[in-house]
């Protein structure tokens, strides 16, 4: 699994946190994250979107699964989540999250993606969403093993 993040350098504690769920996940499930620059912020908003966009694409091979988080997405549950999971490695597709900038995930993006599912209604700052991700599919990982660090 691969998560493709725009995004510069974020606060260590959000590196150390993220870096802590994927070592917790198993080999077979391997969890690795792409940072791509994002563009200088200007006043031409879609320019940047354009340009996140181009550089998120060029990082996702042609034959993997692409699941965007979106405010618009599905919501689930974490049990719904590690369902989901059981789903995807049964697809025997390689798995690739993108998460947006600061202004989104751009229309091409949108259009590359195979699912669109949201981590909630709030807003989070995209260096943050990594780290809530990263935790989601381990809770849902440790859910579908019956491994304790799930209290239903």
């Amino acid at each position: 699994m691969r998560i493709v993040s725009i995004g510069g350098k974020p606060p260590g504690w959000v590196s150390a946190g993220f870096e802590e769920y994927a070592k917790r996940m198993p080999r077979d499930m391997r969890l690795s994250l792409v940072e791509v620059p994002a563009p200088k912020h200007g006043a031409d908003v879609n320019k940047n979107l354009r340009v996140e966009g181009e550089r998120m694409l060029a990082q996702i091979p042609s034959d993997d699964w692409v699941i965007a988080l979106d405010a618009e997405g599905r919501v689930l549950r974490s049990e719904q989540l590690a369902e989901q999971m059981e789903s995807w490695r049964m697809r025997g597709s390689n798995l690739t999250f993108v998460i947006g900038g600061a202004d989104g995930l751009a229309e091409e993006v949108r259009e590359r993606a195979d699912q669109t599912l949201s981590l909630s209604a709030l807003t989070f700052p995209h260096y943050m969403v990594r780290l809530i991700l990263a935790e989601a599919l381990y809770r849902a990982w440790s859910i579908s093993t019956g491994h304790p660090y799930h209290r239903a």
